[in-house]
């Protein structure tokens, strides 16, 4: 299938008048399943709606945005992959020197604050057009949040973009729906996984009541309570219908769609994808983030794990929705069989990468739990890993004639390769599926801070490490763990970084790439960021909000870089442990 329309020449020589649906994003356009406007433009295309996509349009002007006329239908507005304020700023907050999922990498194509700025272009372009907001920006938004960059709580999105209604999650029921309610004029009320605006809240049948917009922005308290009572209505079996006021407006969210089947998804991955960047960007030497993602596969979507930093929970759900080995292989095949390909698919995973086919007998039924996790404090009895399902697929695929190897580039779920039901897989994984690392996530050392993470504790990591060595010895493999950790999250004093230090020291490791924390909006971590507390507890947390102490924190985990010196100096000295900087110096020079 051709590129989806993005001139009014591809309309020309389509014969088509005007279109349906005008999807608007913030990446390049990319037509692959990993992107997510081109798999609702081909959701909605399959579903015979006529769609075109204006990517990364001009914003400082009206001419980008009215280029293919005004849709029948709607406009559609997504960020892209990543909030805007998170693909343009650093974690210190300054502007980065490339955008990935633009054109040759470069910055600046996307505004602060995108579906905002591309909203209220249209309004100015095409007044009262319907406007449909999606992605991670819009979920992780929809409510009154924390915005890491204004230092301040912002409204929801719905109200500052003056949009018409907003998609949480994935998207591709609900898309449908308001598609084809706007087409026959029916309204967008109580769809599952939106949200609106609405000017009274009396029709509503009890609805849960978050602390208003007036009373969230002059209490800490009232936040964490809108965030509790947010958070548990997040499953689409149990989940009620929530309402936040905005003076004299309601945000009203109904509860998050119904998981996807296996043959849903499935459908969704089989759509006619051309697989590679628009050949417009060409001459710009294409999209540097597709390359990552250009031979690597999406199992699995949501994530049961619950970490407290991320986001994805929020967005793709806890309830595992997993392809069927059928369509994971059929979608292989047509990768090998592309020209560009030279043997080897670069990854198969999802959120975490280890709980394709995972289920649970109450996901189907009554959803996820409201007062229990399924992986923690330890793996819930009753979540079947579905490993044997993984190994069989694996082994399919390095199957497939021009398939040499099969990697798992995505991260795992280390706590989840411990028991006996894990043993054959990680002897698959080491034998056949490690490029020579495996990317793992201990976040850090010191049990009261992933306690707040909600991240298992160190003696399990150092099992887990143990057994890895143990089995790569066995085969005879030379393979080694990357470890990913995160500077500066809430609960982590320099007490705790250093404690986190000096194992690394002791060990000889010296992460060359850290994460430094970001409060993401709606997020566990970034409400308590804000308020100092734990949402969930009401127990006061420890954060390390100012800019001096976030680098000290990242100095103390990469010890061995000669220019954080002058850091560890400085954060030894503010805890009393100057003795200690002799051991740093004699470390570095060793």
């Amino acid at each position: 299938m051709p590129f989806l329309p993005t001139s009014p020449s591809d309309l020309h020589d389509r014969g088509w008048d005007e279109l349906d649906v005008i999807l608007v994003t913030g990446d390049a356009y990319v037509d692959h399943p990993s992107f997510g406007a081109a798999v609702i433009g081909r959701v909605l295309e399959q579903a015979g709606f006529r769609i075109g996509i204006i990517a990364q349009p001009d914003w400082r002007a009206r001419d980008d945005f009215a280029r293919l006329g005004r849709p029948r239908l709607f406009f559609g507005i997504t960020a892209g992959n990543l909030d805007s304020m998170v693909a343009n700023y650093t974690a210190n907050k300054r502007p980065r020197k490339k955008d990935g999922y633009a054109p040759g990498g470069k910055p600046g194509l996307r505004p602060d604050r995108a579906i905002i700025v591309y909203s209220n272009r249209l309004r100015e372009t095409f007044g009262n057009v319907p406007i449909v907001l999606g992605g991670i920006e819009a979920s992780l938004r929809r409510f009154a949040h924390y915005d890491f960059w204004d230092n301040a709580l912002r409204r929801s999105i719905l109200i500052d973009s003056r949009a018409d209604i907003l998609v949480f999650g994935m998207g591709e029921q609900q898309v449908l729906e308001v598609a084809s309610r706007l087409k026959n004029r029916k309204a967008l009320d109580a769809i599952p996984g939106t949200a609106l605006v609405a000017h009274d809240a009396e029709a509503l049948n009890e609805p849960v009541v978050l602390p208003s917009w007036e009373e969230v922005k002059g209490d800490k308290e009232a936040f964490n309570r809108a965030f509790r009572l947010m958070n548990e209505e997040q499953d689409p079996y149990r989940g009620r219908v929530l309402i936040q006021k905005h003076d004299t407006r309601y945000v009203v969210q109904f509860p998050p769609a119904m998981s996807l089947k296996p043959r849903e998804l499935d459908q969704v991955f089989a759509l006619p994808y051309e697989r590679a960047w628009h050949p417009s960007y060409d001459a710009a030497g294409g999209v540097p983030g597709f390359e990552t993602v250009r031979f690597s596969i999406i199992s699995h979507r949501g994530c049961c794990g619950e970490c407290a930093f991320c986001g994805l929970g929020l967005h793709q759900g806890r309830i595992i929705q997993s392809r069927s080995r059928e369509s994971v292989l059929r979608e292989a095949k047509l990768i090998s069989e592309r020209p560009e390909f030279r043997g080897t698919i670069t990854d198969v995973g999802g959120p975490t990468a280890n709980l394709y086919g995972a289920r649970c007998t109450r996901w189907s039924k009554e959803g996820a739990c409201k007062t229990m996790q399924c992986l923690m404090p330890g793996k819930c009895r009753n979540l079947d890993l579905g490993y044997g399902e993984s190994i069989k697929l694996y082994h399919d695929m390095l199957a497939l004639p021009r398939v040499k190897h099969v990697f798992i580039e995505s991260g795992l779920r280390y706590d989840l390769l411990l028991g006996d039901e894990a043993a054959g897989y990680l002897e698959q994984l080491c034998a056949c599926h490690v490029s020579g690392q495996l990317k793992v996530a201990p976040e850090h050392t010191a049990v009261p801070v992933l306690h707040v993470m909600n991240k298992p504790g160190l003696a399990v990591y150092e099992a887990f490490e143990k057994r890895f060595r143990e089995t790569n010895r066995r085969l005879k493999k030379d393979q080694y763990l990357v470890n990913y950790f995160i500077s500066g999250h809430p609960g982590c004093t320099l007490a705790d970084t250093l404690e986190m230090s000096l194992y690394l020291l002791q060990r000889r490791i010296h992460p060359e790439q850290i994460q430094d924390f970001v409060p993401l909006p709606l997020t566990l971590s970034g409400t308590m960021f804000y308020t100092g507390r734990h949402p969930l507890t009401g127990k006061e947390v420890y954060v390390p909000s100012t800019p001096n102490e976030r680098k000290m924190q990242r100095a103390l985990i990469q010890w061995r870089n000669p220019k954080n010196l002058s850091l560890i100096r400085e954060a030894l000295h503010t805890i009393g442990k100057e003795h200690l900087f002799a051991r740093f110096q004699k470390a570095q020079r060793g």
